[in-house]
């Protein structure tokens, strides 16, 4: 078998191809931080979407959206406390939460009143109606473990994973729970 010598425009051409490959790799890697698949945030977000949409029918059965259903549950550990407390408790601002008390509010389940010692604050308090609610909501935690794919393990490893990170951002000034 006979061997052809490539010319000097075939070798160019190779030449080009090889360098146009050596800089598609290059800017690959360059830009390899902006997948989506090497993202931290786009997993969490997905998850957390997935358990609030499985929280839906659960919730759907004592009239709450789930940020209701999260606001009720501090108050029905802490009974009373002002809106900036809670906002914290949730990491909600005011104006999100504002309209959620006041639907809360329009339900039954809290009452909002100005301080008497400092009527710049607003004092969230359960009401008798609101502490009736927790009990038909003892199931849905149960329910929800049984929806996760997780062990209780695993569950309590990544609450604690979780909850380091939440601590971590709210503690350098940028995250989020101020009302």
């Amino acid at each position: 078998m006979t061997r052809k010598r490539k010319t000097d425009g075939e070798k160019e051409t190779i030449s080009r191809s090889a360098a146009s490959a050596e800089d598609s790799s290059a800017q690959s890697s360059k830009y390899d931080c902006l997948k989506l698949s090497h993202q931290l945030c786009f997993p969490l977000y997905a998850v957390s979407k997935e358990i609030i949409r499985r929280y839906k029918p659960l919730l759907e059965a004592l009239d709450l959206t789930y940020t209701q259903y999260i606001a009720m549950m501090v108050m029905w550990e802490a009974r009373e406390l002002n809106v900036k407390e809670l906002g914290r408790c949730l990491y909600l601002d005011s104006g999100t939460l504002t309209p959620v008390l006041k639907k809360l509010e329009h339900k039954g389940y809290i009452t909002r009143r100005r301080s008497k010692v400092d009527e710049r604050n607003l004092i969230v308090a359960v009401t008798e109606k609101g502490m009736e609610l927790r009990e038909q909501a003892l199931s849905v935690p149960a329910e929800m473990s049984c929806a996760l794919p997780l062990t209780h393990e695993e569950t309590m490893t990544l609450y604690k994973i979780l909850h380091k990170m939440l601590d971590t951002m709210e503690g350098d000034g940028q995250g989020g729970g101020q009302a």
